[in-house]
């Protein structure tokens, strides 16, 4: 136990050295105010038919009878005895009518129309003008309840604060028909605040600088055949919330995602993968053409199912990557039975070109321009950055230029946590099995480039056999049931050349148009990408101080001439491999295979003068022929550490040593190999 703990710390402290060597700065996302989960005592609301309470619509008869000219018979004469009744008694603008609710369990309906709620525009004056409040670093205040409900207008078109159960439903023949529009004028088109069993049905919000519906700190909430899009950042989302259904919706022309359950309520927090329930459910949406379709910071306890989530720069994706949310680290999700595919846009162009450095309404969003808010990597199914516990099964997951799932741990820093003992405590228990990799729902093959790439920290988690090309090719394989894991790793820390990948990649800034050098997300090709340069830098180091270490000392060695010839082979095999890091081949291990061999036979050659120098490059030849083992073959589940850190900290010991072994003199050349000779291990040098 003892040891196993002193592992811990060290794996922890090569964590904080490894980011401290290669800064990158947080990622800004939602920020909020601190809030509480729920009690969880509430319910999922139903849906409730009948007469509704208050009526909202538009003046304009021509205008109204044309949006409904095209209904259904019994539709079109529904809303027009609605609308006949609204004229007389209902109003013009949706916050309005929230305004007059005045008892929990009331209906709104909305009548076919466009709705710009132009009193909630303007800019906010007086009192309002002047509230004191933290401001976001994307440029907003993040304002307390109590304010929001001084100056509900500030940051929302409507908002519906401290409505209990209250029902908002367009009345028209489908989503598009009833729209509540910011016009890139406020935050939120509709905000939910503290509003339990909130239901919204069956209308379109557009058009902010933040989101389109957003639903906070609420014990129940169903969003039906909503449709939400064109927003600097998310179409739904949802914080700080239990007892919530996301149903029949869609979500498509957002900067970051379409849907977005971010710290739902952490009911399972402690357990394994059995459990009483989930905080929300998602089915039957589609969320496409957007930075990443679903996303969660701590999207605990969310069950996603039958959805369709295509056509994105990726797929989903869970983290623990930003501060503030509670519930963090990410725990819970199951992803079953849903349509994840060819979500290989890529939208850094429009960051690149200045189109996003323009005002919202003049970015083109309504001509398809996304702006992609943080950094994500294009061409992936499903990204779990950090996260814990979850359960990926029976999905089709296919058409990905890059990888179907994908997996990094997240140091617990990068969140705000700097304890010791918790840097590695993400990428534990998550399970990857029974999905169709590279299979549509028809059984047409449509492959990934390749179907897993992980970091290679965490323990026990698991992914199913047939999974094609990946990066590490080996992979801990799952039993039957949750829990059994076959091969399963307890490494601490993740493979150090996808560290280096992934803290290069992670310095993007979409306002100050930062896109990482270095990092083929983002459009790096061949020498430019940083895992290239490392293996570039790398060869080059140990070619020249093997080259010297030869000539000076094993130059008339004819096994030592023979193995430094094929270390230099592994050397350019290597950087060969590193330029196809998305196509996993047998070129990495090969290359690990002859640089293995070469020190082996070296550190034989020289352990008759230099017996310490030999026996520790003999260690550093048996380290990476391990490490080939580790990547090829089957994946050692006794090591807390990659084999590739250890040769990697010997082979900086190694090559200071070689320089010094090379210039010193050792008396006389040594003898000539006899003919005889042929066992490496009778040599001297």
């Amino acid at each position: 136990m003892a040891s196993s703990a002193w592992t811990r710390k060290v794996a922890a402290l090569l964590v904080v050295l490894a980011a401290l060597l290669v800064t990158a700065p947080a990622a800004e996302a939602h920020e909020e105010r601190e809030v509480r989960f729920p009690d969880g005592t509430g319910s999922v609301p139903v849906y409730r038919k009948g007469e509704p309470d208050l009526l909202v619509c538009k003046t304009g008869r021509r205008d109204f009878e044309r949006r409904i000219a095209g209904f259904p018979d019994d539709l079109r004469r529904r809303n027009l005895q609605l609308y006949e009744r609204c004229r007389k008694d209902g109003f013009r603008h949706l916050q309005a009518a929230v305004d007059a609710v005045d008892r929990p369990g009331m209906n709104i309906a909305v009548l076919p129309g466009r709705y710009e709620e132009e009193p909630s525009q303007p800019a906010p004056t007086g009192a309002c003008a002047r509230l004191t409040a933290r401001t976001a670093a994307l440029g907003y205040q993040i304002l307390s309840y109590a304010q929001q409900r001084q100056c509900p207008h500030n940051q929302n078109l409507v908002a519906v604060l401290g409505k209990r159960n209250l029902q908002i439903e367009g009345t028209g023949a489908g989503p598009r028909d009833v729209v509540v529009d910011a016009g890139y004028r406020k935050l939120n088109a509709i905000r939910a605040d503290g509003s339990d069993g909130v239901y919204f049905r069956n209308f379109t919000a557009q058009r902010t600088t933040f989101n389109s519906l957003y639903v906070l700190a609420a014990d129940g909430f169903v969003i039906d055949d909503v449709l939400t899009r064109w927003n600097d950042e998310y179409g739904f989302l949802t914080f700080a919330s239990d007892h919530g259904l996301y149903k029949n919706c869609e979500s498509y022309g957002n900067g970051d995602s379409g849907i977005y359950p971010g710290s739902a309520s952490d009911i399972n927090d402690g357990r394994g993968y059995a459990v009483p329930r989930y905080s929300i459910e998602i089915r039957g949406c589609r969320s496409h053409h957007n930075m990443v379709g679903y996303s969660g910071t701590a999207g605990d306890s969310v069950w996603a199912h039958d959805n369709e989530f295509d056509h994105n720069m990726g797929g989903a994706s869970m983290d623990s990557a930003f501060p503030g949310h509670p519930g963090l680290p990410q725990n819970h999700a199951r992803f079953e039975r849903n349509l994840i595919h060819d979500n290989n846009q890529d939208y850094y162009p429009y960051v690149a070109d200045g189109t996003c450095a323009r005002p919202s309404a003049e970015r083109g969003y309504e001509r398809g321009v996304v702006c992609p808010q943080i950094s994500m990597p294009p061409g992936t199914g499903v990204i779990t950055a950090g996260g814990n516990w979850n359960v990926f099964e029976d999905n089709w997951v296919y058409g990905h230029r890059r990888t179907g799932f994908y997996l990094n741990a997240v140091p617990a820093w990068i969140r705000g946590e700097e304890a010791w003992s918790k840097q590695t405590d993400t990428s534990h228990h998550n399970r990857y099995a029974g999905n169709r990799l590279g299979l549509t729902r028809g059984g047409e093959h449509r492959p990934n480039r390749t179907d897993v790439w992980w970091d290679g920290q965490g323990r026990d988690n698991c992914w199913q056999s047939d999974t094609g090309a990946s990066s590490p090719r080996t992979l801990p394989v799952c039993g039957r049931t949750p829990g059994e894991v076959s091969g399963g790793s307890h490494r601490l820390l993740a493979e150090p050349v996808k560290i280096a990948q992934l803290l290069v990649c992670a310095d993007y800034d979409v306002g100050a148009r930062r896109l990482p050098a270095g990092c083929d997300w983002y459009g790096a090709r061949g020498a430019e990408r940083i895992e290239v340069q490392l293996a570039l830098a790398v060869a080059a180091v140990l070619a020249l101080v093997g080259g010297v270490l030869w000539w000076r000392r094993l130059r008339h060695h004819r096994w030592a001439t023979a193995a430094t010839a094929l270390g230099a082979a592994g050397l350019a095999l290597d950087v060969a491999g590193a330029t196809t890091s998305l196509a996993p081949t047998a070129v990495p291990p090969l290359a690990l295979l002859c640089t293995g061999v070469w020190w082996a036979v070296v550190g034989l050659a020289l352990r008759g003068r230099r017996p310490a120098f030999g026996w520790t490059t003999v260690a550093l030849g048996v380290l990476t022929l391990l490490d080939a083992f580790d990547k090829a073959v089957l994946l050692i589940p006794w090591l807390p550490l990659s084999p590739a850190w250890l040769r990697g900290l010997l082979g900086v010991v190694w090559v200071l040593w070689a320089v010094v072994a090379s210039a010193r003199s050792t008396g006389p050349a040594p003898r000539r190999t006899d003919e005889r000779s042929a066992d490496p291990a009778g040599a001297t040098a």
